[in-house]
């Protein structure tokens, strides 16, 4: 059984930058593709980042120079630097993992960012 745990959520001023962590359990992790993914509220989550299990990674259009996605698997851990944080950038963050055909989720970490 694969478990996310994410962590680095808060509140931050426009312009602030925040770290979001996912620690994952199980033997898989170096094998799968992670992900971050968003929902803000009244609206549909959606693809901020992602990372194969090979180092690709891909952005979104909205976060593309700000934020940066890694991996370490070492650790089993995803990380999300976010820098030049903007209010629109307010959402539950959700920790992804991803092998052939299964997903797993993470409970999500709240960041808001004032204006």
């Amino acid at each position: 059984q694969v478990q996310l745990v994410e962590s680095g959520g808060g509140l931050v001023q426009s312009g602030g930058s925040l770290r979001l962590s996912c620690a994952a359990s199980g033997s898989i992790f170096r094998l799968s593709d992670m992900g971050w993914y968003r929902q803000a509220p009244g609206k549909q989550r959606e693809l901020v980042a992602t990372i194969t299990n090979r180092g690709t990674t891909n952005y979104a259009d909205s976060v593309k120079g700000r934020f940066t996605i890694s991996r370490d698997n070492g650790r089993n851990t995803v990380v999300l630097q976010m820098n030049s944080l903007k209010p629109d950038d307010t959402a539950v963050y959700y920790c992804n993992l991803h092998i052939i055909t299964r997903d797993y989720w993470g409970e999500g970490t709240l960041v808001t960012v004032s204006s």
